[in-house]
């Protein structure tokens, strides 16, 4: 498959409803030690989709993060990306050609390409190992491997937001609309924050992370989210009170049509005023406003995994009346295989050191 690959500005970047493929985004992660690169891509739409007999030339772009992992390496990642997406049986070959297109253009010391795939998942509960025949089906190298573990959430539900918000609480389950009601009969509200307000949601995080825990993120990877010129994405800090005790948090992200749950915290105190029930339905309210179609509440246990650590948070969050998909998660092109291999080991160790 024969792809065109331009450098171009990350200012640049197409407005996409995927968060991370923004320029908004771009800006964020630089300020946490991140180098952001950006490429357009041009390919023919029957490549991608054999069916179609039209040579138009398709462009879209893709974003990716160049990180120092050592004097001499570096690797390179692309959160849900690329977005432009093959029929099933192309992805492999399109996958490839991406791969050794942007070998020509990448720094030299990369040794891998990590793509975080928003590609939705077809394959049916199949395994790792037969997920990565099927991927490597048709290309040249047999080059493209299943990550160890993802990087963002690949199991999310998404609630379609083009009912009326009636229509929506209504598509609810009982319980959930209960608890609506009962958080607004308790007096809790809810605020739009400011940069100002970062503390809050900090102390709530920290309780939170401490509580479940969990990694705590530092608190630049917040404090950023309201540090950036960019237009072409916004991000909002939702605080919910009672009696002017800040209970939960969450900050929302708006990217194109398309509102997301990008981080929550809440306290330990207050749970039985139902506070998380009155800060997603304001953010559904808040993202209707705004004109987003659907919310991605970013991230649900596997359907299959009864005992997940998530299973709690995913039965809360499946109450809104969403539904459940399934992305393809993260895959790694080796651009240099030994390095890789090197890497992959190094990196199996972090992963049970965290664990």
């Amino acid at each position: 498959m024969k792809i065109d690959i331009f450098p171009k500005d990350p200012h640049d970047l197409y407005t996409t409803p995927l968060l991370q493929q923004t320029a908004y985004w771009s800006e964020v992660k630089s300020k946490l030690g991140f180098i952001p690169l950006a490429f357009e891509i041009e390919v023919r739409e029957k490549d991608l989709h054999p069916s179609v007999s039209s040579s138009a030339r398709i462009r879209d772009d893709i974003l990716i993060f160049y990180r120092k992992i050592s004097d001499s390496e570096a690797v390179c990642y692309s959160p849900y990306g690329p977005l432009l997406s093959p029929d099933e049986e192309k992805r492999g070959d399109y996958l490839e050609s991406l791969s050794e297109g942007l070998r020509e253009v990448l720094p030299k010391d990369v040794i891998l390409i990590r793509f975080d795939l928003p590609w939705f998942d077809e394959s049916e509960d199949m395994d790792i190992k037969s997920m990565e025949i099927m991927m490597n089906w048709g290309t040249v190298n047999h080059n493209i491997r299943h990550s160890f573990s993802d990087m963002l959430p690949s199991n999310t539900t998404f609630i379609d937001l083009s009912p009326s918000l009636d229509e929506i609480v209504m598509n609810m389950k009982n319980k959930t609309r209960y608890n609506i009601r009962l958080s607004q009969k308790r007096g809790v509200v809810v605020r739009e924050g400011s940069e100002e307000d970062l503390p809050i949601f900090l102390s709530l995080y920290k309780e939170t992370a401490q509580r479940n825990g969990i990694r705590n993120h530092s608190s630049s990877s917040f404090s950023s989210l309201f540090q950036t010129n960019e237009d072409d994405a916004v991000v909002k800090l939702l605080i919910a009170e009672r009696e002017g005790e800040s209970l939960a948090a969450l900050f929302l992200s708006l990217s194109d049509d398309r509102a997301s749950y990008l981080y929550g915290a809440s306290s330990s105190l207050g749970r039985e005023h139902m506070p998380t029930y009155a800060l997603q339905m304001a953010a559904i309210r808040e993202a209707k406003r705004n004109g987003a179609r659907e919310y991605d509440m970013f991230g649900v246990a596997p359907e299959v995994e009864e005992n997940h650590p998530l299973s709690g948070l995913s039965r809360f969050k499946l109450g809104f009346g969403g539904k459940r998909v399934k992305r393809m998660g993260c895959w790694d092109y080796a651009l240099k295989k030994e390095e890789a291999e090197r890497f992959f080991l190094e990196e199996r160790g972090w992963q049970k050191y965290h664990n």
